[in-house]
C-alpha cells in the first residue's frame, strides 16, 4: 500500500510542479516603478490598437499606423515610416504563387551614449490577419516593446541604441520585415534584435529560436531572465518546421538575437475572438519582463553577446537555466551509465534477478509507448475532428478536457502496462492492437493507427509471458534509456538533454534505493521525490508538445521519460490489486473523457464556431456564387448560401485550392481592375495591374503560350519562369496604385491574364448577410467579395 500511495503522491505532486511551471506571471499594476515592465500600462496600448481587425492595407491599419507614430513621438523616439516593397515565391516554379505588396514600417531610436554602436532592435508587426483584431498576434508584441522601451529609457541613457522595428506585412508573408533587412540603410546598424510573437491569446512565453551562433545569446538569457522558458529542443524542431516570423529575416541577415511567443489559448489564434478582453494579461507581463530584461541589459553592455556555437539548453525547476557545450551531454550520458551500473550491483547483491528481466522490461517500455501511442491515435480519431487547422478548432475549443483526455489515457496505459509486468500476463497486447483496429472505424483503413497497434501487441507478446522483477524491469527501462539518449547525442545533440536528463534522475534514484529494493521509508520517500520532481518536469515539456503541435503520438515522447522516473512505484510486488487497477481505472477515465469530447458542442459565446463565406463575381461570364470554405457548414451558412432558393453544390476557381461549397447567386456589377501591357525599346513587357477602388486584394494568374520570365515585380528584381501555359499566380496586397510586372519573353505571342480583386466587404446590392449567432463569428477571409475575369494580350 505504501507503493501505492507514493504513486498517487509523485503524480499528484508532478501535476502542481507543471502548472506552477505553466503558469503565468502576475501584471504589474499601472502604478508600477517606472523602470519596471506593466501589463496594466501596455494593455492600453493593446486595447487602443488591437480591437479591430487591421490586416495590410486596410484602413483600419492605416489609423494603427498613425496611432503608433503618435504613440512613439510621445516617447521621443523621433518615429519615421519606412515605406517598401517585398514579395517570396512559394511552390514550384512555373506553378506557384508569388506573395507582396507595399508596406510601411515603423522605425523609432531611443538613443544611447554611443551612436556608432550597434542598436539593440526590439521588434514586432502590426498588422493583423483579416477579421481578427489581432489583439495577441502581435499587439500583445507591440504593447510589450513600446512599454519595455518606455522603461529602459527611464532607467537613464543606455549605452547604445535601442531602436523600436515595428514591422507591416508579417502576416502576408513577412514583407515588412523583408523589405527592411534587405534594403533599408537603417537595417545595417542593428545588431542584436528580440522579436516578440504570439499564436494564440495567453500561456506562458517560450524563447524558442536563436541565431545560428549565439552563445553569447542564450548566457545573457540565462542571466537575466525573468524565471525563462527556454530550450534547444524547441530551437531544434522549429528549424524543421515550415513556420515563419520576421525573425526568420533577421537570422537570415546574419544577425543574432532571441524570438519570444506565447501559444496558450490557441483557439483564438487569427480569429475575431483574439480581442483586448481574451488576451491574457499574465501572457502580455511575461512577455515584457522577459524582453525588458534582456533588453535593457544589451542596452546598458558596452559590448553584444559575443558569437560562438549555440550551446544545449533548457530551464529546469525553480526558474534555472542550464546551459553547455554539445560534447556535455556525452559527459551526462557516461555519468548516467555509471549511476545505472552501480544501482544494478548494488541490487544484485541484495536480490539476484534473471538477466532476462532487463531485456523484458526494456521490451515493456516499448510497449508502453508504442501502445500508449495507439491508444492516443485512436482517441484524436475517435474525436470526429479532422485534421487541419480549421478542423482542430473543435478540439482547441475544448482543450483543457482535450488534453486530460489524453493525460489519463497515457498514463493509464503506462501504469497498466508496468503493472502486467509483474504478473507477466499477455493479455496486455489486447489494448494496442484493439485500439489498432478501432482506428480504422472512423473513415476507413488507418494504417498508422493499424500499424502502431500491431507492433504494440507483438512486443508485448515477445516482453510478457512470465512475471518479471521490479529492479530487473527498472535495469532494462534504464538501459533503454541510455541506448536512445546514446542515439540521440549522436543524431541531434542539441535535443538529446529531452531524454539525458529525466533519465540521469531517474538513475540517480536507482542508484539512491538499489534499483528499489531498499524498502525503507527512506528509499521510498527518495523514490517520490525524485518521480515528483522529474515528472513535474516531464509534464511542462508535454504540455508544450501538446499545445505546439496536433499530434498526438509525439506525446510518445514524455511517456517514454515518464517511465524512466514512475516504473518502480507503477510495478508492484506481483501486480495484485488494488496496485494493478490503477492503470484500467485511468483508462476507463480518459475514455470516458473522450466520448464527453466527442459528443460536447464545445461553441458558445467566447468560443464561437467559424464561419466564411463570400460572393463570388465571375464578370466574363456575368454569373455570380455564394461559396464557403468551411470543413463544416452550420445552419446559418447554409441560409445564407440558399438565399433565394438556390441549391448547394461545388465551386471550384484558380484563386483557391480544392473546391468549396456554393450555390448560385444574382450577378452584381463591380469595378474591374485596370489592366494594361506595354512593349518596351528593349523587348521587355509592363504589364501594370490596378485594382478596382475599395479592392485591397489582387491576384494575378499568368499563362503566357511562350517560355518567358519575369524579372521584376513593384521595381523589385525577380527571376521568375513563367513555362508556356503555366499557372504563376501573383498575389499582391495593399497597393492601391497596383503594380508593375516586369515580363522578358522569348518571342512574340501571347500572354492570358486571369484576375481576382478581393474587397474585404459583402457586396452592398447583395442580401444583407443575416445576423449571426453569438456562438459564431467571421474567419479569415469570410464576409469578402471577390470579382474575377480574364485578359488577353498579344506582343
Amino acid at each position: 500500500m505504501g507503493r501505492l500511495l507514493a504513486l498517487f503522491a509523485a503524480l499528484i505532486a508532478a501535476v502542481i510542479i507543471a502548472g506552477v511551471t505553466a503558469k503565468t506571471p502576475a501584471p504589474a499594476p499601472a502604478n508600477a516603478p517606472a523602470t519596471a515592465f506593466s501589463a496594466a500600462r501596455a494593455m492600453a496600448d493593446v486595447r487602443a490598437m488591437g480591437s479591430t481587425p487591421h490586416p495590410l492595407g486596410s484602413p483600419a491599419n492605416f489609423a494603427v499606423r498613425d496611432r503608433l507614430l503618435a504613440r512613439m513621438a510621445a516617447l521621443g523616439l523621433q518615429p519615421s515610416i519606412r515605406p517598401g516593397v517585398a514579395f517570396e515565391v512559394y511552390g514550384p516554379p512555373g506553378s506557384g504563387v508569388v506573395q507582396g505588396g507595399r508596406v510601411e514600417t515603423l522605425v523609432g531610436v531611443l538613443p544611447g551614449r554611443d551612436r556608432a554602436a550597434p542598436a539593440v532592435a526590439l521588434m514586432a508587426h502590426y498588422d493583423s490577419v483579416a477579421n481578427s483584431p489581432g489583439a495577441a498576434d502581435d499587439m500583445a508584441g507591440v504593447a510589450s516593446a513600446l512599454e519595455a522601451v518606455r522603461a529602459i529609457q527611464a532607467r537613464g541613457v543606455p549605452a547604445r541604441d535601442v531602436m523600436l522595428l515595428i514591422t507591416d506585412g508579417e502576416e502576408a508573408g513577412l514583407l515588412g520585415a523583408r523589405a527592411f533587412f534587405a534594403r533599408d540603410p537603417l537595417a545595417k546598424r542593428i545588431g542584436f534584435v528580440l522579436n516578440m510573437e504570439a499564436r494564440g491569446a495567453g500561456g506562458r512565453v517560450q524563447m524558442f529560436e536563436t541565431g545560428a551562433t549565439s552563445a553569447g545569446a542564450i548566457d545573457l538569457l540565462r542571466r537575466t531572465g525573468v524565471n525563462p522558458l527556454a530550450s534547444s529542443l524547441t530551437g531544434f524542431i522549429y528549424d524543421l518546421m515550415p513556420n515563419d516570423t520576421d525573425f526568420t529575416v533577421v537570422k537570415a541577415a546574419g544577425i543574432d538575437g532571441l524570438n519570444y511567443a506565447f501559444i496558450g489559448r490557441q483557439f483564438d489564434y487569427h480569429a475575431a475572438s483574439s480581442t483586448p478582453a481574451t488576451l491574457d494579461p499574465g501572457a502580455l507581463q511575461d512577455m515584457g519582463q522577459q524582453v525588458l530584461a534582456t533588453a535593457a541589459a544589451v542596452a546598458a553592455s558596452p559590448s553584444l553577446p559575443r558569437s560562438g556555437p549555440t550551446p544545449v539548453y533548457s530551464q529546469t525547476l525553480a526558474g534555472l537555466t542550464l546551459a553547455y557545450p554539445a560534447v556535455g551531454g556525452w559527459i551526462v550520458l557516461a555519468l548516467t551509465a555509471a549511476l545505472i551500473a552501480l544501482a544494478i550491483r548494488r541490487a544484485r547483491r541484495i536480490e539476484a534477478f534473471p538477466w532476462s528481466d532487463p531485456v523484458r522490461g526494456a521490451g515493456a517500455t516499448l510497449v508502453a509507448v508504442i501502445g500508449g501511442c495507439a491508444v492516443l491515435h485512436f482517441a484524436r480519431r475517435a474525436t470526429g475532428a479532422d485534421f487541419g487547422d480549421l478542423e482542430q478548432r473543435f478540439l482547441l475549443a475544448q482543450v483543457g478536457r482535450w488534453e486530460l483526455t489524453l493525460m489519463l489515457l497515457g498514463t493509464g496505459f503506462l501504469i497498466a502496462a508496468a503493472a502486467e509486468l509483474a504478473r507477466g500476463r499477455r493479455a496486455i497486447a489486447a489494448v494496442p492492437l484493439l485500439a489498432g483496429l478501432a482506428s480504422c472505424a472512423f473513415g476507413g483503413v488507418d494504417r498508422f493507427g493499424l500499424g502502431l497497434g500491431i507492433a504494440g501487441a507483438l512486443l508485448a507478446l515477445l516482453a510478457y509471458g512470465r512475471p518479471v522483477s521490479r529492479a530487473g524491469a527498472w535495469a532494462g527501462v534504464l538501459g533503454l534509456g541510455l541506448g536512445l539518449g546514446v542515439a540521440a547525442q549522436a543524431l541531434a545533440p542539441a535535443a538529446a538533454f529531452v531524454i539525458a536528463w529525466p533519465l540521469a534522475v531517474a538513475s540517480l534514484a536507482a542508484a539512491a534505493t538499489a534499483l528499489s529494493l531498499r524498502r525503507d521509508v527512506g528509499a521510498l520517500t527518495a523514490l517520490t521525490v525524485f518521480a515528483a520532481l522529474g515528472l513535474g518536469w516531464v509534464g511542462g515539456l508535454a504540455h508544450n508538445a501538446f499545445l505546439g503541435l496536433d499530434i498526438v503520438e509525439i506525446l510518445g515522447l514524455p511517456m517514454l521519460l515518464a517511465a524512466f522516473l514512475l516504473w518502480p512505484l507503477a510495478q508492484p510486488e506481483e501486480g495484485a490489486p488494488p496496485a494493478r487497477l490503477v492503470g484500467p481505472i485511468l483508462l476507463v477515465a480518459g475514455l470516458a473523457m473522450l466520448l464527453a469530447v466527442r459528443f460536447n458542442n464545445p461553441y458558445d459565446a467566447r468560443h464561437p464556431q467559424i464561419s466564411i463565406v463570400g460572393y463570388q463575381i465571375d464578370q466574363d461570364a456575368r454569373r455570380a456564387w455564394r461559396v464557403s470554405a468551411t470543413p463544416v457548414r452550420t445552419a446559418w451558412t447554409d441560409a445564407v448560401l440558399r438565399d433565394g432558393g438556390a441549391a448547394i453544390g461545388k465551386f471550384v476557381h484558380w484563386s483557391f485550392r480544392g473546391s468549396r461549397d456554393a450555390a448560385p447567386a444574382p450577378f452584381i456589377e463591380q469595378p474591374t481592375p485596370t489592366l494594361s501591357l506595354v512593349r518596351r525599346a528593349d523587348g521587355g513587357l509592363v504589364l501594370h495591374a490596378a485594382p478596382p477602388p475599395g479592392a485591397r486584394v489582387l491576384s494575378l494568374r499568368l499563362s503566357p503560350d511562350i517560355p518567358a520570365t519575369l524579372t521584376a515585380i513593384g521595381g523589385v528584381p525577380a527571376a521568375i519562369r513563367l513555362p508556356p501555359g503555366g499557372g504563376t499566380q501573383v498575389r499582391w496586397i495593399g497597393a492601391p496604385q497596383g503594380l508593375e510586372l516586369v515580363i522578358r519573353p522569348s518571342g512574340p505571342g501571347a500572354i492570358r491574364v486571369d484576375y481576382a480583386a478581393t474587397f474585404d466587404d459583402w457586396p452592398g446590392a447583395a442580401t444583407p448577410l443575416p445576423r449571426r449567432p453569438p456562438d459564431l463569428m467571421p474567419f479569415g477571409s469570410s464576409d469578402a467579395t471577390v470579382v474575377t475575369g480574364s485578359r488577353r494580350f498579344t506582343w
